[in-house]
């Protein structure tokens, strides 16, 4: 399979980066892809692996020392598991991403929940999401009510990517409602609740067109001790957009997994698919494609790996630098398997296909963790505040 390692080569990374790429990608070359006829078990499988693997560690920032998340190896990982598998991929990111406030801003004592999920031996999964309040944190209306030494959790989360075979879910609720004076991102805490407790439940399984495992969950007067509340009140807010500064670079990173796969599945195919008695990639207009392809692949590649270097050498945020890197790669993903699939013909829609699969794949990347549009907000509003300082 077509892959150019000579990205590995630019200063963005670190010798130890190099080898984390090297040894992944032998590791997945054994061991992907696994079984989706089963998606639940496949993830708890793809989770148990990771974990014997030790590629977890990664996933969150280790209990007994405490260091940074490394934004770089994140990425490498998410990009090369994107390659072999997209569920290895999803797996491995909602390790990081169900964990990522604790990672953040957790307690010593919350930190040891860590263990579980570095290991394989827990799942997790990050509750943000509700039907009204997507790419609109601020509109929350799940409700945290302070009662002595605990808090009464009630209302919905949607679209929860692990939902209904997570063990821990971190969970972000109105402890305050300031909405009436437009600070209602001002409201909002976080916290840890275990898949065991009383009062929660799973409302309904989620179906999309690349499966994962999705749900609807609800929350009926759960009662969870103070010290579940990771942070203090009112800096629920905060969290969820520190952890999503982490986490919404690696969603890039997938998509250049993604895009890679395409491109080399198209190489090849354009080498050996014969038309009007030549290879196809003998045709200009083939080239032109393939061409396109690599630039978009190697642009998006730039733009994410920017972004992790620039956070993991010290910058507090990399708002504008995540989104830029999220929106590109994303949506130029979809642009070269959309190209791969018309340059495999007939075979490209074929169901079951690797570029039939990944057309599917990459369309949630798009919209998670931050919508294309919302990205182009967010990135206008920045260069706008960056503008007013000068």
């Amino acid at each position: 399979m077509y892959t150019d390692s000579s990205y590995l080569d630019w200063p963005f990374f670190d010798d130890h980066h190099r080898l984390l790429a090297q040894e992944l990608t032998a590791w997945c070359e054994q061991h992907l892809p696994v079984p989706h006829d089963d998606v639940d078990r496949a993830c708890k499988s793809l989770v148990a692996m990771l974990g014997e693997g030790g590629w977890l560690t990664y996933s969150a920032v280790d209990p007994s020392n405490v260091q940074a998340l490394d934004v770089r190896s994140l990425c490498l990982i998410r990009e090369t598991l994107a390659r072999f598998d997209a569920l290895a991929d999803f797996a491995f990111a909602m390790q990081g991403l169900g964990t990522g406030a604790i990672s953040l801003f957790g307690t010593d004592v919350q930190r040891q929940r860590l263990k579980e999920t570095r290991n394989g031996k827990q799942l997790s999964a990050f509750a943000l999401t509700e039907a009204q309040s997507g790419s609109d944190v601020a509109n929350i209306t799940m409700t945290a009510t302070r009662e002595g030494d605990s808090y009464i959790l009630n209302g919905e989360k949607t679209w929860i990517s692990n939902g209904g075979i997570a063990n821990v879910y971190c969970v972000f609720a109105r402890t305050s409602d300031e909405r009436a004076n437009g600070k209602g991102a001002k409201g909002l805490t976080a916290f840890i609740v275990d898949s065991e407790t009383l009062g929660f439940s799973i409302k309904e399984r989620l179906h999309t067109i690349a499966p994962h495992p999705l749900a609807t969950l609800n929350f009926d007067n759960v009662r969870i001790p103070l010290a579940n509340r990771i942070g203090e009140e009112g800096q629920g807010f905060k969290i969820a957009m520190s952890v999503l500064d982490v986490f919404r670079s690696t969603v890039g990173a997938a998509a250049l997994g993604f895009a890679k796969r395409a491109l080399a599945e198209t190489v090849a195919r354009v080498q050996s698919r014969e038309l009007f008695g030549n290879p196809l990639i003998e045709l200009q207009m083939v080239q032109g494609h393939i061409a396109q392809m690599a630039l978009d692949v190697d642009a998006a590649a730039l733009l994410i790996y920017r972004a992790a270097w620039t956070k993991d050498n010290g910058a507090a945020r990399v708002t504008k630098e995540a989104a830029m890197a999220k929106l590109y790669a994303t949506d130029h993903a979809q642009k070269v398997i959309d190209t791969a699939v018309q340059l495999h013909g007939g075979d490209g829609v074929r169901s079951g296909t690797v570029v039939e699969t990944l057309y599917r794949d990459i369309r949630a990347l798009r919209i998670y963790e931050g919508a294309s549009d919302v990205q182009k907000i967010v990135i206008a509003r920045q260069v706008m505040q960056d503008a007013a300082k000068q």
